[in-house]
């Protein structure tokens, strides 16, 4: 038997490769692969290509700049979804925190389904208009 395919990053095209990795970097934690950090220098920052990591290295996301980008129209399906994540939190109280916490990093809310006692969640999307779901697991 040989061996299968190992998951190295999940890709998210983005016509703004640095403010979409600052999103997630903030939101879920993770931190630049080395070299991929912003410039301090006061230099541009040219990135169209960024990797975000878990601190002991382990790859999360990567960001690949696109020209343009048509944000998804769900839950029409005009443009749909195409791949989202799903991430979860400790609970009902935790899942309002990280809303707002979402939000005030730029995330906008598409859906709030906090009324569901079997499974309360939130679609939101990050700042270049993927959709992702918060809810507790």
């Amino acid at each position: 038997m040989g061996s299968t395919p190992h998951l190295l990053h999940t890709v998210i095209d983005t016509p703004d490769v640095r403010g979409s990795a600052e999103f997630w970097r903030e939101l879920l934690g993770l931190v630049y692969r080395p070299g991929d950090e912003p410039p301090v220098d006061g230099s541009a920052d040219d990135a169209d290509w960024l990797v975000l990591t878990e601190a002991d290295g382990t790859r999360r996301l990567a960001f690949q700049e696109v020209p343009e980008l048509t944000p998804t129209t769900w839950p029409s399906h005009d443009v749909p979804m195409q791949l989202h994540l799903d991430l979860t939190v400790a609970d009902v109280e935790d899942l309002e925190r990280q809303r707002e916490r979402a939000e005030a990093l730029g995330a906008r809310l598409l859906f709030d389904r906090t009324d569901d006692p079997d499974e309360p969640l939130y679609v939101l999307a990050d700042p270049a208009g993927h959709p992702f779901c918060l809810f507790p697991g």
